[in-house]
Order: structure tokens, then C-alpha cells, then sequence
């Protein structure tokens, strides 16, 4: 199985915050790609540089070797890759699929069965990185899928990430994007309970991530997410509701599997404030906003206070 930009025509399905950068890598790496996403104006750009629009995922799939898609919600996966519009609809023996969204594990096994009825490879591939990585071509790609398919697709992993692991069959890449999204929720309740603690406390913010950011508190929100905080500037790198879905997949997933994570329930009570705030389609930092109310104060960061 040979996979080049000079052999292979790649198919793109969903052109938001995330998909939009990674289409636009593929294409970067010489790729001819067509695609469909549910606006058009979004994807308006990778049109005038030479992708070739197609009006539904099954068409996107007849005109394509492999088929990559990030989108919303589980059921946009669905009707993505299951519904008579869709791509398992257009494909032909051999071709390849690759869901990119975080979704349900038990979902991407689902889309396997039926895509292996019609002989052809699915690969659940979640990544993580937010817009910054999707930008950069630097986003941890998490993979679950046959070996052989997973280690032809290096072109396209390369092109879009910095690191992509093979976690095992159908679904194991969505399970690993579950542990990151774990991992992301605590990270984010400690930085922003940390700002607000450096606020109220008088401390100036700029000043106090120089010195907590370089050493073991450091991590890639406090490096990334703190300093859009501190500036007021919540635009999403990755939407709060999308953010919900996947806690949701993560409590789904550990009842399951009778775990108990305080942690998580609390990840998602919070996270839950924050949406029925009405801030749902802010970045998932937007979370200082909702900690600060919640102790009857209003997010005003200042900086400049040190002496």
C-alpha cells in the first residue's frame, strides 16, 4: 500500500477551527484533495489555492483514495461516514477512511464493521493540539486502526502532526484521546484557579508565569491558554461544547467500565457552568470567567501591579 502525493487523492471532510489548518497541510504537501464541508464559505480559500468542492461527503469519497473528516459531534460522525450521503456510501474496495473528530470508541468500531463489509480500512485518528497545533503542523495524532493501513498514512501524519502513535485496533485511538481529555480538564482547572489565586492576591500575571511556567507547574495550557487568560482574549482554539461532548464520552466511558473520577465528575460540573453561562462557543480557557463568578468576582486582569 503506497501512499504519495503523486499517487494518492485525498478526500476532506469539515473545514472549521481544526481541519481547516490540516486540509491546508495535506495540500501543502502536494496532495490533491477534494472536499465538502457543511460551509462552504469556510472552506472558500482552500478552493482558490486548487481543492475541488464536492457537494456531500459520498462525493467527496468517489473522488478519493483516502478520506479524512473532523467534525462536530458523534452524530455528525454518523451521518458522515454511515448515512446514504455518506462516505462509506462513495467508497470503493481498498480505499481508506479516517476519522479524525473525538468521538465514541464504541462508534469508531461501529464505522470498522461497516466499512470492512465493503472492504474497506477505517482508522480512528483524534488529535490533540488545539489551533495552535493545527496551525503549526505540530498536533498529537492518537490512532487506532490495522498496523499496516496506520504506517501508510505516514505521509498524511506527517504533513499534519509532530507526533502520531498507533494505540491499537478500532476505537483505541478515541480511547487515548479520552485519557488527553482527562488530563486537559485537570490541567485547566489548576491554571485557572492558579490566575485567580495570582490576582486577587495582588500579584502581577505576566510577571508570575515567567517564573511558574518554566518550572514543574509548567505544561502546554499554562505556556498557551494562560497568557490568552491574562489578555481577555477567549476565542476558541477548541469550542467549550465541543469540550463538553468529549467529558461526556469520558464519563460515558468510565461507568462503562465502573471507574470512579471525582476528578472528571468535577471537570464536568464545571465545564457544565460554564456552557450555561452562555459560553459555549468560547475556548474551553473561557472557564476563568465562570471560577471568577462563581467567587462573586468579575475577570478584569491587570497587569503591572508588582513593585
Amino acid at each position: 500500500m503506497l501512499i504519495t502525493p503523486e499517487t494518492t487523492k485525498i478526500g476532506w471532510v469539515g473545514t472549521g477551527v481544526m481541519g481547516h489548518s490540516m486540509c491546508r497541510h495535506l495540500m501543502d504537501a502536494g496532495f490533491q484533495v477534494s472536499l465538502y464541508s457543511r460551509t462552504r464559505d469556510k472552506a472558500a480559500d482552500l478552493i482558490a489555492a486548487g481543492a475541488t468542492w464536492c457537494d456531500s461527503p459520498k462525493d467527496v469519497a468517489q473522488a478519493s483514495d483516502v478520506v479524512f473528516a473532523i467534525v462536530g459531534m458523534p452524530s455528525d460522525v454518523r451521518e458522515v461516514f454511515l448515512s446514504d450521503q455518506g462516505v462509506l456510501a462513495g467508497c470503493q474496495p481498498g480505499n481508506i477512511v479516517v476519522d479524525m473528530t473525538t468521538s465514541e470508541p464504541q462508534l469508531a468500531i461501529e464505522i470498522a464493521d461497516a466499512a470492512r463489509a465493503r472492504e474497506v480500512h477505517s482508522v480512528d485518528a483524534p488529535v490533540s493540539g488545539g489551533d495552535v497545533g493545527a496551525k503549526a503542523g505540530t498536533l498529537s495524532i492518537m490512532i487506532g486502526g490495522d498496523s499496516a493501513v496506520v504506517a501508510a498514512l505516514e505521509p498524511c501524519w506527517k504533513a499534519m502532526g509532530k507526533t502520531y502513535v498507533r494505540q491499537g485496533q478500532a476505537g483505541s485511538g478515541q480511547h487515548a484521546k479520552i485519557v488527553n481529555q482527562i488530563l486537559v480538564a485537570a490541567g485547566m482547572i489548576g491554571v485557572c484557579e492558579s490566575l485567580l489565586y495570582a490576582q486577587q492576591s495582588g500579584l502581577d500575571l505576566e510577571t508570575v508565569l515567567k517564573s511558574v511556567s518554566s518550572g514543574a507547574a509548567g505544561s502546554w495550557a499554562l505556556s498557551n491558554l494562560a497568557p490568552r487568560i491574562v489578555s481577555g482574549h477567549f476565542d476558541p482554539g477548541f469550542f467549550v461544547d465541543h469540550f463538553v461532548k468529549d467529558l461526556g464520552i469520558a464519563m460515558q466511558e468510565s461507568k462503562r467500565m465502573s471507574l470512579n473520577l471525582p476528578g472528571l465528575e468535577l471537570a464536568c460540573e464545571l465545564y457544565e457552568r460554564v456552557v450555561a453561562r452562555g459560553d459555549g462557543q468560547l475556548g474551553t480557557h473561557a472557564l476563568q470567567m465562570t471560577l471568577a463568578e462563581m467567587s462573586e468576582l468579575t475577570w478584569a486582569p491587570t497587569t503591572a501591579q508588582a513593585k
